[in-house]
C-alpha cells in the first residue's frame, strides 16, 4: 500500500521524479501523510476501538491540514495533491486511481444515518475546490472541474462543471488513468452562449446580404390560392429555389433569392399557366437605396446571374380571372 502510494505520486506529480523524487513524496508530501495516517486509524475504526481512530484522525489533520474520517473506504493509487483543506466524510468511498486536489470536500447533507457521503469511481480527477455533497456517484474515469459543486450523479467518462455541476460527456471518448488537466473542461453554458452569438452573427451576415439585393415585387391573381400555391411551388423546386412562405390578411407571400435570368423564364412560366395572372410587377433599389444600373424599361429584362430578393403576392379573386 505505501508503495503504491508513492508511485501514484511520482506518476502524477511532474515535481516528483526519481530516487529523490520518491524521499521528497516520503518526507514531505502531506496528502501522502494523511493517506498513511488514514489508513491506521481506518484499521482501528474496522476493530471498533472508540476514541482512537479519531484521535489519529485528528493528529493528521493538525499535521497536514486533511481531514480523513476514520470510517472513510479509500483505494490504492490515490492521489492527494498539496491537500491542504481537504475533507472526506465517514462513508466516502474513493476508487483506486483516483486524483484530488487542494480543498476538495467530499461531504454528506442532512441528518440521515447510513451512507450518506460520495462514492467516487477508480481514476476519477476531482479538481480544486470542488465539492460533491450527498449520497451520489461519480463514475470511472469522470472529471469533476475547478469549483464545480455536484449534487447529483456523474455517469462514467463525463465531466461535471458548475455550480450546481451540470454533466457533459467528452464525446465518448474514455479517460485511461489520471491527469492533472483539470482546468480544461467543457463550459456547457459558455457553450451555449457562444452557439447563440454565432447563430446572431451569421442573421446578421443574412440582413446585410439581403440588405444589398435589389427587390423585386410579383403580384399574381387567382381563383384557388392554394392550388396557384401548389404551381407556383413546383416551379421553384423545378429550379431548385428555396423560399419561404408567409400568410396575412387573405394574402400568400412567398419569398425567394433569385437570379434575374431565372425571374424572366419564371415570369413566362407563370404566364403559361391558364389560372393564374400577373396583376402587377414592380422592381425597387435595395434596401440601402442603391442601384447603380438605370432602372429596366417596360418589358424589358435583364438576363443576367445578377441576384435579386424577389416577393411573389398570391391574392384570391372571386369571380372571373381578370384578363380571361
Amino acid at each position: 500500500m505505501i508503495v503504491d502510494r508513492v508511485k501514484a505520486a511520482l506518476d502524477r506529480d511532474p515535481a516528483a521524479h526519481g530516487f529523490w523524487g520518491a524521499l521528497e513524496v516520503v518526507f514531505t508530501y502531506a496528502g501522502f501523510h494523511a493517506l498513511l495516517l488514514h489508513d491506521v486509524a481506518h484499521l482501528l475504526n474496522k476493530l471498533h476501538l472508540p476514541l482512537v481512530p479519531r484521535l489519529v484522525s485528528q493528529v493528521s489533520r493538525f499535521l497536514t491540514g486533511i481531514e480523513i474520517h476514520p470510517g472513510a473506504t479509500i483505494g490504492r493509487d490515490v492521489f492527494i495533491d498539496h491537500g491542504m483543506g481537504v475533507v472526506i466524510g465517514e462513508t466516502t468511498e474513493v476508487g483506486d486511481g483516483a486524483t484530488i486536489f487542494q480543498g476538495v470536500t467530499l461531504g454528506g447533507t442532512g441528518k440521515k444515518s447510513g451512507k450518506r457521503h460520495p462514492t467516487i469511481g477508480k481514476n476519477v480527477v476531482i479538481g480544486v475546490g470542488a465539492s460533491i455533497l450527498g449520497d451520489v456517484k461519480v463514475g470511472d474515469g469522470s472529471y469533476v472541474g475547478a469549483g464545480a459543486v455536484v449534487l447529483k450523479d456523474v455517469p462514467p467518462n463525463s465531466t461535471a462543471v458548475g455550480v450546481p455541476a451540470r454533466t457533459v460527456r467528452m464525446e465518448g471518448r474514455k479517460v485511461i488513468g489520471a491527469t492533472l488537466d483539470h482546468t480544461s473542461l467543457p463550459d456547457p453554458v459558455l457553450d451555449r452562449l457562444q452557439a447563440l452569438q454565432d447563430e446572431l452573427e451569421r442573421t446578421e451576415r443574412m440582413m446585410e446580404v439581403e440588405a444589398s439585393l435589389p427587390h423585386a415585387l410579383l403580384a399574381v391573381s387567382t381563383l384557388d390560392q392554394k392550388q396557384a400555391r401548389e404551381k407556383i411551388e413546383s416551379i421553384l423546386d423545378a429550379r431548385h429555389t428555396s423560399y419561404s412562405a408567409r400568410e396575412s390578411d387573405g394574402q400568400l407571400r412567398l419569398t425567394c433569392m433569385i437570379c434575374e435570368r431565372d425571374y424572366a423564364r419564371l415570369l413566362v412560366e407563370i404566364e403559361k399557366c391558364d389560372d393564374l395572372a400577373v396583376a402587377s410587377e414592380g422592381r425597387e433599389p435595395n434596401l440601402r437605396g442603391e442601384d447603380e444600373r438605370p432602372p429596366l424599361q417596360e418589358g424589358e429584362a435583364r438576363h443576367d446571374g445578377r441576384v435579386m430578393k424577389l416577393v411573389i403576392v398570391l391574392t384570391e379573386e372571386h369571380g372571373q380571372m381578370p384578363g380571361v
